[in-house]
């Protein structure tokens, strides 16, 4: 992308500072409230340089402020670049928004902080059991955001040059297995045709390491944190599996199959041939299909031993705990939940709808279309970051700790340190109690 949040999840958070922030301030509500003026609310949005999905979250609020008289929703758009800092400030100040919109990792951190109230949307059009699981914000069995998208990782070829090297080219059924995709990987080297066979976007930066990354190490069997309890990362990202997916994705690099650091724009330089197979996410879809046409293959992620994995949970939508019109807030979160918004969000932004019904009736998603793949892929395969108030500073741990072993640090010591200081930050704020 410029990874559509480099839209999923955590996308565009300044991690650490809303981490020390939030970790000093886990006060839930009370205090001062604002938000409002009277029937008068705020609303804030990450998306002032996207003006595709901007457009669909002003009409939303034209469509509610011209269906009743007593509500009135007002736009604040903030730059991703600035958004998250402005959240963590504002939260600081108790002068939050009433509406505002969260990544979707980040809703346990913010429900934890207390910048979030739990929200009730029961009587929707759309009801969430319709809605794929990783567009639901939940924390300790209480909802606190919806999506109306998400994205799914894939990888990129051409038929064409899969079928000149003879490498299968997999279904959602019959995915590549961990041999399969070295041995894919080994031929196209051999060929000398490519400057580096894979590109996964190693130039990247911030939230697409753990999003591009950790589903590979959870396909191998490991994990970013013990799932059970949430209480200790060693033993698990330091385990023999994540070990085990360390040492084979530094084995990429030593191997000539991916450059240490990518260029600027992967999918361009997979575009004009430089590599032969792209992991990459939905956003590209249809600008691949538009240049490459039917020999363009959508692929599954590759099954590593532990079941094809991808990430889940993109921006969604939410109330602030300070906001002194619930009323009016949880008034607007239902009214959008129409049908029409998720499918006008997904056409406007290239995403995947949000709901079934919804992808129906966009192009190309419906079921046997040219991009349902993505639909199902997301269905079946997409894991969430871990629902913990943690999560913010896991993903700085982890993306340094991969970083650094594509850099040539030992894959075991990497993943210890990050361990480590994972499990002291988790003691060091007791747990996330409260």
């Amino acid at each position: 992308m410029v990874f559509r949040t480099r839209r999923l999840a955590g996308a565009s958070v300044a991690v650490a500072a809303a981490t020390a922030l939030v970790a000093g301030c886990a006060t839930g509500s009370g205090g001062s409230t604002s938000g409002a003026s009277g029937n008068t609310l705020t609303l804030w949005t990450h998306n002032a340089g996207n003006s595709a999905e901007l457009d669909v979250v002003k009409k939303i609020i034209k469509d509610f402020n011209g269906s009743q008289s007593k509500y009135k929703v007002k736009l604040q758009a903030f730059p991703q670049s600035d958004y998250n800092n402005s959240v963590v400030a504002a939260a600081s100040a108790r002068k939050l928004p009433c509406l505002l919109d969260v990544d979707g990792p980040n809703v346990a951190n913010w429900a934890w902080g207390g910048y979030l109230s739990p929200i009730d949307v029961s009587g929707s059009e759309v009801p969430l059991s319709d809605q794929l699981a990783s567009t639901v914000g939940r924390y300790k069995g209480k909802l606190y955001a919806f999506g109306f998208y998400d994205v799914a990782l894939t990888f990129f070829a051409r038929k064409s040059v899969l079928n000149t090297y003879d490498i299968r080219i997999p279904t959602t059924d019959k995915p590549w297995t961990k041999a399969e995709f070295d041995s894919a990987l080994a031929k196209l080297k051999k060929s000398g045709k490519f400057a580096y066979p894979l590109e996964m976007g190693t130039g990247g930066s911030g939230e697409w390491w753990p999003y591009a990354f950790s589903p590979q190490l959870q396909s191998f069997g490991g994990d970013l944190i013990d799932r059970d309890g949430y209480k200790t990362a060693s033993g698990t990202l330091d385990g023999k599996k994540s070990v085990e997916w360390a040492t084979w994705f530094r084995s990429l690099v030593t191997k000539g199959y991916m450059a240490k650091k990518s260029g600027a724009d992967p999918n361009k330089d997979f575009l004009a041939g430089k590599s032969a197979i792209q992991w990459d996410g939905s956003w590209n879809a249809a600008k691949n299909a538009e240049k490459l046409g039917d020999d363009l293959a959508i692929i599954p992620p590759v099954d590593f031993g532990d079941g094809p994995k991808i990430g889940g949970a993109s921006w969604q939508w939410a109330m602030s705990s300070t906001c002194s019109n619930k009323a009016g807030a949880q008034a607007w979160l239902k009214f959008s939940r129409q049908t029409k918004y998720f499918v006008d969000y997904a056409k406007a932004t290239g995403t995947i709808p949000g709901t079934e019904a919804a992808a129906k009736q966009v192009d190309g998603y419906q079921p046997g279309g040219k991009f349902n793949e993505l639909v199902q892929f997301a269905r079946k395969y997409a894991v969430v970051r871990p629902v913990t108030p943690a999560y913010p500073y896991i993903s700085t741990e982890f993306q340094k700790a991969a970083q650094d072993i594509i850099a040539g640090a030992d894959p075991k010591n990497a993943l210890g340190q990050a361990a480590k200081a994972i499990d002291n930050d988790l003691k060091s704020n007791n747990y996330y109690a409260g």
